[in-house]
């Protein structure tokens, strides 16, 4: 495991509105909005620790890389929360096809993109209220209604194994826990995390789970 330097340059923005979760060694040292925990990082290497400090996106279980040069103002200036920059609502897209647009109305919230179809999809997709942009639109949407907690069983798992790979890969039974996460066997999972260290075993939990407590 490499330890953050004070010096290393950042990486892509991070998502800085997310929380945020520190280890040093395998002990919980700070968790919360990135702004914070950069700022811990920072007072526990100043400490001079020797345990290697790492850093996680909660959403994501993924390493992040942090630029702590500069005073605590600089360092919680550069992890403020971004402002939200994405799209329109796709009910507000949708009143916007639906509608007829004078010359130079933008669409709000609408990205082109090509899409091939057959052609009894394009006569279907013509025929429905709104024309073809506002039925994708809703089908889109149904779909992920439908499998939103698929997806988000997925998105935990992932999350889990990206972190257990960073923290735990050499800890006794993580093939079979990584087994156990991806079969969602939460029982066997959470015996073979029984002998790990108690902060990254209620870590490694909290990512796969929704309910860790449970």
């Amino acid at each position: 495991m490499t330890s953050i330097s004070p010096t290393a340059a950042p990486t892509a923005a991070a998502p800085a509105a997310a929380l945020h979760t520190a280890f040093e060694g395998h002990r919980l040292l700070a968790r919360g909005p990135l702004a914070d925990v950069a700022l811990a990082v920072r007072q526990a290497m100043a400490a001079g620790g020797d345990a290697a400090i790492l850093v996680f996106a909660d959403p994501s279980g993924k390493q992040v890389d942090l630029d702590l040069r500069g005073d605590d103002a600089q360092i919680r200036q550069r992890y403020q929360p971004q402002a939200d920059t994405e799209s329109a609502p796709a009910d507000e897209s949708d009143a916007v096809d639906a509608a007829p647009r004078g010359r130079g109305r933008p669409k709000l919230g609408v990205v082109p993109r090509e899409v091939t179809l057959l052609p009894r999809h394009w006569d279907w997709l013509g025929a429905q209220p709104g024309g073809a942009s506002v039925a994708l639109r809703k089908l889109v949407e149904q779909a992920r209604r439908d499998n939103d907690a698929r997806d988000q069983q997925r998105q935990r798992q992932e999350a889990a194994y990206h972190f257990m790979s960073s923290m735990a890969g050499n800890l006794p039974g993580f093939e079979e826990a990584t087994r156990a996460l991806y079969a969602n066997d939460r029982e066997r999972f959470a015996r073979q995390l029984a002998d790990w260290p108690q902060d990254v075993r209620d870590y490694a939990m909290g990512l796969a789970w929704a309910d860790p407590a449970a």
